[in-house]
């Protein structure tokens, strides 16, 4: 793999731009699909960081779909934490 290939698209689930591009160009699937088979975007961001490259990849692979096809969604924590209860000792 080259340094490309290496870098980490999605840092929440640890996926690589090679993981992404290969996956994206074998099944030739939308944003969602790749979301759901690489895990890009479910971690805890909810794909606040990964997104948008996401978005570019599935649009270099497939250049005929539009922006609203199957768009991917963020995903906000469930309920908000402050740093003080993160770091609080029990």
């Amino acid at each position: 793999m080259t340094n490309i290939e290496n870098m980490i698209i999605c840092r929440c689930e640890e996926v690589t731009y090679g993981q992404l591009l290969s996956t994206a160009n074998e099944h030739k699937c939308s944003a969602r699909e790749l979301k759901l088979r690489t895990r890009a975007g479910m971690g805890f961001c909810g794909g606040r960081t990964c997104r948008v490259s996401i978005d570019k990849m599935i649009e270099h692979v497939k250049p005929n779909i539009t922006p609203g096809d199957i768009p991917l969604k963020y995903q906000p924590p469930v309920r908000p934490v402050t740093f003080g209860t993160v770091g609080e000792i029990k």
